[in-house]
Formats: structure tokens, C-alpha cells, sequence
């Protein structure tokens, strides 16, 4: 796939070189103009849709909570009917008698007790029944309110009440029947309503019977039922078992869609206070669900809105934009195409010029004027062909000159063997003069010259390494009175490894130049060792000395700095990080040598090699330099 996008991109560029400049500035500024229009449409499209689906999911959560605060107050208006009717006590007496009434009784009750509950339930017109069912085989059934308890005991819910422990119980019923047998069925008999079912107990754990208070689900659910002039969304219940209810009355989405939806799969449950949504496709048209969950009826109320309207008024709209760019770029396209013939016109002119130079007419009169970037052009055009006749006229001097300076050069030069020779006669000197030190000095730096002049690779043997360090080292000791204790602990074949020519010297510069600086006021000796290891197809070289050390801090942002690069060190002005120098030092460093010595190595090996540093301040700093293991004697691992 990347080597098929490489492979056409470098296919269009070539075609697009064969093109003009005025061709290729035209098709320029398409591109230029159409990518950041396009960018620009498809963002505010988006954020259309975004705005869009907000403004729905926030209507529909408000009819939600407006439809939950409707069903609150109704279950509290149901509640308080409860409440009412079993806190008279003629109510309670009656469910526990343990004699008949006679016919005097039984008038009292009835104009005074049931008279009561009656004008509750009209004095709340949306409750449609308020009914009590009792087992006492001493009380009569006084309708519509005092029943036999066995005239419900073969409903569904009659089993799951006495489950309940006197909790009550919210039910939906299907239909509406009357306890009492009728011959002649009542249209009434179909009506949905939603019924409390609470068991009686007088005293507390003594069963009486059960009181059942009765609201049509039109009354009870009245936003749902509310006829929706718009069609475009539809609020509906689901309850526990997937049944869904809504008005018959031109539904958006019938039971049968949502079902083939798996609309119940997509509901989770909540808390009463949040809202979730989710988008929902039926038949190719978009739809939009907000739902809420109420555990108290252990239902879900939920909004379905069509959102095809919506999304054809943004297709509208995102259509009438990218109409508007095309239009706009046709207009820049036509006149940035007829500007740049007029701009390049003279740069035309020019490149025809350049054509008859080429074939030796050198006798060209270019026309002058204006003061465009081509015009400055054609006048330094101009004054070149002035300059080549008077080139063509010097040239065999020039170049008889030019030899005569070359051989001059040639005979002046110092090569390296003049130097060579020099140190070797100013050591004799010295061995002559018996001043060994000296001697060993000028061998050691004659060595150290020798190493840096020849470079005919980038790789040598640790071996070769080892032995320019120690050059350097003799040096330095020379400097600081033989305090400075240079040890290897390496097995024979490990002195034929392959390493970065002068990758190892820095790094042991550093260390002597650095780690004496804080032992300029004492005795104490510099030990540098230097020890390696094969791991896994990879040499680590350690390089450890006794200097001061660092710092964790001051050590992380070493590490940091030796991996940073030359853009990421310019852009972090405010950000000092400290050489392996420095913190011993207490002055500032760059760190310069030890990045660079890093960067060679993943130039020449890899990104997964490298230096990294450790140290303890007052104790140690180690550098552990990770190449890959060569050996020049018997190969690669």
C-alpha cells in the first residue's frame, strides 16, 4: 500500500515537471484553494450535525423529564389514595371482622365509609378505580369498592403481591375488567391502565386483603398519549418484558419495526437522572433514541425522532457549500490562469533569448522596463552576456595564471612527513638532552597525530582505540603529575572488536578533563576503567571513573541531553541541561562531545544504539556505550 501511494506520487510529479510553469503555478493554485476548502466544508459540516443531534437530544431529554415529573406526580396521587383509604378506621374494622353486619351496619358503612372512598376517587378524576378485596367470610361486597379477594386471585400479578411484604406493586394492565362477571362486554373492558397493588395487613404481618388503586395509562402516561402534530418523533414505554405502549393514532415506528430493530437490546439501565441516546436505522432512515430508565415501574421511557428531515436540510446545506467552492475556484482558477500569462510573459521572452545564446548568438537585445522580479532578471541576464565576451577573452590567460598559481602551491605545501620527521628530531634532541619525559611526550603526541591523520575508515579495532587513549592519557598525566590510573579488564579476543574510530576518546577526554577539575585542591587520584560485554548479538563498552558523580536530576537531564537533537537543543532555550562535566565541576557544560558521539553511533549502527550514563554524586559516573558485537577476527556474532 505505501509502496503503491510512493510509486503514484512520484508518477504525478514527473508528469507534472513535462508541464509549464504557467501550467503548473494554475494547477497550484487548485490545489491550494480546493484542499483547505474542502477541509473547511467537511468541518463545519460536522459541526452542523454535531449542533443538529445536541439540540435533538436535548428537546427530547426535556419532554422526557417532563413526561417523568407527570408520572412522579400521578404515583404520588395513587399513593396518597392508598394512604387515605386504609387510614380510616371503619376500613380496618371492617376487614377484620370476625361477625356479620346486620342490614343497619351495613347501610352506615356503606353511606359513610364507601360514600368516603368514593368522593376520593372523583375528588381525583384521573384515578379510574380505587378497590378492596378481602377473604373475611363475615363482610359482604359492597361495589364498586369492597370485593371478594378470590375474584383476583387468578390474575398474574396475585402471587408476586404477597411476595411484596406490604411493598406496593406497579402493574400494567392490558385491559380493564370489571371483578364482577358481565355478560355484555364494555369497550371499557380494552383500556391499558396502570394499577397499584398494595397487600393490607391488620395488625402488622396479618393478612386482610389487598387494595388496588387503578389509572388509565392515558391519564398515567399523558405525553405519550398526547396526539403530536409534527410526526416526526414518538414517545413510547417499554416495559421490564419488552411490551411496548404508545397511541394507536399514526405511530412513527410501529411495535412490529422496533421489534426488528432489537430496540431492547440497546437499552441499559440507569439511574432516573440520566439520559442516554443512540442513533437507530430502520429500512435506510435514520432515527435518533433518548431514553431514561424509572426503576420504580421498572420501564423505560424513550423518544424516537426522525432524523431524515434534519439530515436532508444539512445534506442542503453541505451540497450549496461545496456548490459555492466549486464556483469560487473555477472564478480564481480563470483569472489566476490569465494573470500569470501576463506576469510570465516576459520570462517567455527571456527563455527564447537563453535558446539563441545556447546556439552561440551572443548579439541578443532584450527589451528593458518595469521593475518585476523578471525584469531585474533580464537586466543581470544582460550585463552576463556582457561578462561572458570579456570571460572568453581573458580565458587562456586566466588559465595559463591559474596552472602557474597551482604549481606555485604545490611546491609551498608542508606535508605530514615534514611534521612526523619534525617530532622525531625534537625527541632525539630530547633523549639526547636525557629528557625522558619529554621523549615519551613527543611519542605520544607523534602516535596521537599519526592516528588522526589517517583515516581510511570509520572502523578500527578496540585495540587501536585503547592505544590512543593511552597516548592521551600521558599526556594529560604530564599535566597533572601521574594522578590519573587508566585500567582495562578485556580477554584477548576482545581487543579485535569493531568500533567508531575516536567514539571511545571523548568520552575518557571528558572524564580526565572534568573529573581532575574537582581534585585540583587535593591529593586524590583519577582511576578510569574500561571493561566490555556480549549480550544478545550486542557489545556494551563501560567506561567508569571515581570523579565526583552527579546528581539523579542532574543525570536524567544529562540522558536527555545526549539524545536530544541539534533542533530539539535550539527550540529548549530554557532548558539547561548539564554535560557529565558540569555537576562534577559545579560550571556549565554543552555536552556536545558525548551527543556527538552518540549521534555517529546510531548514524553508523542504528537508532537502537547509543550512550547512556549513570552516576552517583560523590562516588561514580559510568558510560555505557551499546554497538553491535563485530568481531575483525572471527565475524559477526
Amino acid at each position: 500500500m505505501y509502496r503503491r501511494l510512493s510509486s503514484t506520487i512520484r508518477h504525478l510529479i514527473h508528469r507534472l515537471e513535462h508541464y509549464s510553469l504557467q501550467q503548473r503555478l494554475f494547477f497550484s493554485y487548485i490545489i491550494i484553494i480546493l484542499i483547505p476548502s474542502i477541509v473547511f466544508s467537511l468541518i463545519i459540516f460536522r459541526q452542523l450535525n454535531e449542533n443538529v443531534t445536541k439540540n435533538v437530544v436535548r428537546k427530547s431529554e426535556s419532554s422526557i423529564e417532563i413526561e417523568k415529573t407527570n408520572i412522579r406526580n400521578n404515583m404520588e396521587t395513587m399513593e396518597r389514595a392508598v394512604q387515605l383509604a386504609l387510614s380510616d378506621r371503619e376500613v380496618m374494622y371492617y376487614l377484620d371482622r370476625s361477625s356479620e353486619p346486620d342490614t343497619s351496619e351495613l347501610i352506615e358503612f356503606s353511606n359513610s365509609t364507601v360514600n368516603n372512598i368514593l368522593r376520593l376517587q372523583f375528588n381525583n378524576p384521573d384515578i379510574e378505580h380505587i378497590r378492596i378485596f378481602s377473604d373475611n367470610k363475615f363482610i359482604s361486597e359492597i361495589w364498586p369498592v369492597f370485593l371478594r379477594e378470590n375474584r383476583v386471585k387468578s390474575e398474574p400479578w396475585y402471587e408476586n403481591l404477597n411476595r411484596m411484604n406490604g411493598a406496593g406493586l406497579w402493574q400494567i394492565s392490558e385491559r380493564d375488567k370489571e371483578p364482577i362477571h358481565n355478560q355484555i362486554q364494555d369497550e371499557k373492558e380494552f383500556r391499558q391502565k396502570m394499577s397499584l397493588l398494595r397487600e393490607i395487613e391488620y395488625p402488622k404481618g396479618r393478612h386482610v386483603g389487598l387494595i388496588q388503586i387503578d389509572m388509565l395509562l392515558t391519564s398515567f402516561f399523558p405525553s405519550i398519549y398526547k396526539p403530536h402534530d409534527n410526526g416526526q418523533s414518538q414517545m413510547l414505554i417499554m416495559n421490564g418484558n419488552g411490551r411496548l405502549y404508545y397511541p394507536d393514532a399514526a405511530p412513527l415506528l410501529t411495535s412490529d419495526q422496533l421489534g426488528d430493530a432489537r430496540l431492547r437490546d440497546k437499552l441499559h439501565r440507569t439511574d432516573e437522572n440520566s439520559f442516554l441516546h443512540f442513533n437507530l436505522s430502520l429500512s435506510g432512515k435514520p432515527y435518533l433514541v433518548v431514553y431514561a430508565y424509572l426503576d420504580s415501574i421498572q420501564s423505560y421511557v424513550m423518544q424516537i425522532t426522525s432524523m431524515q428531515a434534519v439530515l436532508a436540510e444539512l445534506n442542503k446545506t453541505r451540497n450549496t457549500i461545496l456548490l459555492v467552492n466549486v464556483v469560487l475556484i473555477a472564478i480564481l482558477s480563470v483569472s489566476t490562469y490569465f494573470l500569470n500569462s501576463l506576469i510570465l510573459k516576459k520570462l517567455r521572452q527571456l527563455t527564447l533569448s537563453m535558446k539563441k545564446i545556447r546556439l552561440g548568438d551572443f548579439n541578443i537585445q532584450l527589451p528593458m522596463g518595469g521593475g518585476s522580479e523578471v525584469s531585474e532578471l533580464t537586466h543581470h541576464f544582460r550585463k552576463m552576456i556582457n561578462k561572458i565576451n570579456e570571460l572568453i577573452a581573458d580565458a587562456v590567460n586566466k588559465q595559463a595564471a591559474s596552472k602557474e598559481a597551482e604549481l606555485k602551491t604545490l611546491k609551498n605545501q608542508i606535508d605530514s612527513h615534514f611534521l612526523y620527521n619534525t617530532l622525531e628530531n625534537i625527541k632525539m634532541l630530547a633523549e639526547v638532552e636525557n629528557q625522558q619525559p619529554i621523549s615519551d611526550a613527543l611519542t605520544s603526541l607523534g602516535s596521537m597525530m599519526r592516528y588522526n591523520l589517517r583515516w581510511s575508515s570509520e572502523y578500527v579495532r578496540l585495540r587501536e582505540e585503547l592505544n590512543h587513549i593511552r597516548h592521551y592519557i600521558a599526556l594529560m598525566n604530564l599535566r597533572f603529575d601521574q594522578r590519573i590510573h587508566f585500567h582495562t579488564q578485556l580477554q584477548e579476543p576482545e581487543h579485535e572488536l569493531e568500533v567508531l574510530k575516536m567514539s571511545l576518546q571523548p568520552i575518557i577526554e571528558n572524564a580526565v578533563k572534568h573529573g581532575m577539575r574537582s581534585s585540583d585542591t587535593g591529593d586524590s587520584d583519577l582511576h578510569i576503567s574500561l571493561k566490555t560485554f556480549t549480550e544478545i548479538r550486542t557489545q556494551i563498552i563501560i567506561i567508569e571513573d571515581d570523579g565526583a558523580g552527579m546528581s539523579a536530576e542532574k543525570t536524567r537531564l544529562l540522558n536527555h541531553k545526549i539524545r536530544s537533537s541539534e533542533t530539539e537543543e535550539t527550540t529548549s532555550a530554557n532548558v539547561t541541561v548539564s554535560s557529565p562535566v558540569s555537576p562534577r565541576s559545579g560550571q556549565s557544560g554543552s555536552g556536545i562531545g558525548l551527543r556527538n558521539v552518540h549521534q555517529r553511533l546510531q548514524l553508523f549502527y542504528g537508532h537502537e544504539y547509543g550512550l547512556s550514563v549513570e552516576s552517583e554524586e560523590g562516588k561514580y559516573t559510568r558510560v555505557m556505550m551499546k554497538v553491535p558485537y563485530f568481531n575483525l577476527n572471527g565475524g559477526e556474532s
